[in-house]
């Protein structure tokens, strides 16, 4: 049926596979907000016959629920890619499993997507596969991820940036202070903060994780704050908020930036009383939550655009990590991608794969938009489909026909991208004192914040350590 008949002609056309009403109107009124007009089929021999209508022939993608065939998903999305080739399909999910994952993209899936899903990330979705050429595009963000490692081992790297961010967050890590992590979508400041967290003193206290980016605008405040019994229509009940949730632990609240102005001014008094009221509340409660927050853009570029609360933006970033891209570390390209592809390995359905110079130099040669996230998608793509036990630079079509001839003929050393510069713009040696400067960030960084194995391994002792650090100004990442 036709869930949108006033949706203009040239709209695209999306159909969505799906036996729950409620579901349907939801992904209906999300798609329309980007222009899609979406047709429903309740079951998958009504999906197969208006494949044949007049909107059948002009759609430009299929949402499948996977409840509504159950164990057959990966048998309707084969009849599907047999009947119509080229039309991308994405699968919707409550499961997590990798094996799924797995099964649905060789069956044909395009993507695959853990429900509930933001509406940012169905948009993402559909707009990854329905861009010109991206048919089983390897280059297009996976929503589904495999389970997160949560300690700092798992943060693979060596670029000095990089090691200095994770020194800066691992002495952080063992206070109470509330932490800003700022860097581009897919940096791993979620994985970043999870590891602090893990890390601190609050490990064992509850821990919440609040995507602003999920959640409606006129909900976050609930969300945070909860709110009582007829404080807003349809408040039929009391919730209780991340803060009460939270009481003694820690609340990661992802894409900070996204605050509106009012829920600003909020959490702005709450973290200056400490005492959290709930909407439509009388009372208020003193609460104890450490507050780890992201944000995918410069807060003080917001604050200087009056678009984010100066005296909140220095609360939140009374410590400050920035996490930089993956382009501004391409020497860490090799050790991310053998890790990744370790764990993918381990991953059901999938086997441990090796990799050749060719394919890390293609890797390499790449800028990649996605950062650390989109690295891992394409290689777990890349794994899904490779028939060996190697993946080669034919391994990633899409990526060679991008570069065309510019990739470099080899990988990479492992000393590449240490990123000790040693020379300035104009072609002079820079001075001894900023190169000492920087190896020893590396190594707090390398050795995360372990002074004595700093000191052991740069053949200093301890106490000598701690005087250059306090000549070389060294103090915000040891």
């Amino acid at each position: 049926m036709d869930c949108h008949p006033e949706a203009q002609a040239d709209a695209r056309i999306v159909m969505l596979i799906d036996d729950e009403p409620a579901q349907a109107r939801l992904i209906t009124a999300i798609a329309a907000r980007d222009g899609w007009r979406t047709i429903v089929a309740p079951d998958a021999e009504t999906a197969i016959a208006m494949l044949g209508t007049r909107e059948g022939m002009q759609l430009s993608a299929i949402l499948l629920d996977q409840w509504v065939p159950g164990d057959d998903a990966c048998a309707l999305i084969t009849e599907l890619k047999a009947r119509r080739p080229a039309l991308p399909i994405l699968m919707l999910t409550t499961s997590a499993s990798p094996l799924l994952a797995v099964e649905a993209m060789r069956a044909g899936a395009s993507d695959y997507l853990v429900k509930p899903v933001s509406p940012d990330r169905l948009m993402e979705a559909l707009r990854s596969v329905t861009t010109r050429a991206a048919q089983r595009d390897e280059l297009a963000p996976l929503t589904e991820k495999m389970p997160a490692n949560l300690d700092f081992d798992a943060m693979i790297g060596t670029a000095p940036q990089f090691r200095a961010a994770l020194a800066q967050a691992a002495k952080a890590a063992r206070g109470h202070g509330h932490v800003l992590i700022e860097g581009e979508s897919g940096t791993g400041k979620e994985m970043l903060m999870r590891a602090m967290h893990a890390a601190s003193p609050r490990a064992k206290e509850p821990l919440r994780l609040i995507n602003l980016a999920s959640v409606p605008p006129g909900s976050v405040e609930s969300v945070l704050f909860g709110h009582e019994p007829g404080s807003f229509p349809g408040a039929f009940d009391r919730q209780i908020g991340a803060f009460q949730h939270c009481d003694g632990g820690t609340l990661i609240i992802d894409e900070i930036d996204r605050l509106t102005a009012v829920v600003q001014q909020r959490l702005n008094e709450a973290l200056d009383s400490g005492i959290i009221r709930p909407v439509g509340a009388s009372y208020g409660f003193r609460v104890d939550v450490r507050l780890l927050v992201t944000s995918n853009v410069a807060l003080d570029r917001l604050v200087a655009g009056g678009q984010f609360d100066a005296a909140l933006a220095a609360k939140l970033g009374a410590t400050r990590i920035k996490l930089p891209p993956l382009r501004e570390r391409t020497g860490d390209i090799p050790a991310l991608t053998r890790h990744f592809l370790a764990r993918i390995g381990e991953q059901p359905g999938l086997n441990h794969l090796s990799i050749s110079d060719s394919a890390l130099a293609l890797l390499a040669a790449y800028d990649w938009p996605g950062n650390v996230r989109q690295l891992q998608s394409v290689l777990f793509r890349a794994a899904v489909y490779c028939e060996g036990n190697t993946l080669t630079a034919e391994s990633f079509p899409q990526l060679s026909e991008m570069l065309g001839g510019q990739a470099p003929s080899s990988a990479p050393t492992a000393h590449e991208g240490v990123g000790i510069m040693l020379y300035t713009e104009d072609g002079n040696l820079r001075p001894l004192e900023e190169i000492e400067a920087d190896v020893i960030r590396l190594a707090i960084g390398h050795y995360r914040g372990r002074m004595t194995e700093v000191a052991r391994r740069l053949g200093i002792g301890r106490s000598t350590l701690y005087r250059k650090l306090s000549d070389l100004g060294i103090d915000n990442a040891a």
